[in-house]
């Protein structure tokens, strides 16, 4: 029971960030193969550490509680979802964050408007 609430809660706060990114215009709704591409590369690059480090024997699930699905040995179905949600999580940061600094600057007067 306690993997499945995992998963909801992984796929509730996934849709958060989409809803996010949509109000305020983030990422994919500011450039959706831009976004795409980074969301892709950085799930690929973190899956592949995630295989690396299961394949020296550094990543194991252990006695945690999973869903029972493996993509791999080793690797819960809930781990690219994690890993999805991290790096969408990331980017809506990275990017309101940069507006944030963008919008104090001009404020300050620091900086010109970029058209």
């Amino acid at each position: 029971m306690t993997a499945v609430a995992y998963l909801v809660f992984l796929l509730v706060s996934l849709g958060c960030m989409v809803l996010l990114d949509r109000r305020l215009r983030l990422f994919f709704w500011a450039d959706a193969v831009r976004g795409s591409v980074v969301l892709a590369a950085g799930l690929v690059f973190f899956l592949g550490w995630d295989l690396a480090g299961i394949g020296l024997g550094i990543f194991f699930r252990g006695h945690n509680e999973t869903l029972g699905i493996e993509l791999a040995p080793e690797l819960p179905l809930e781990e690219p979802v994690f890993l999805l949600f991290l790096c969408y999580l990331v980017m809506n940061l990275f990017q309101l964050s940069r507006r944030l600094l963008e919008a104090r600057q001009l404020r300050s007067g620091r900086v010109e408007e970029r058209s």
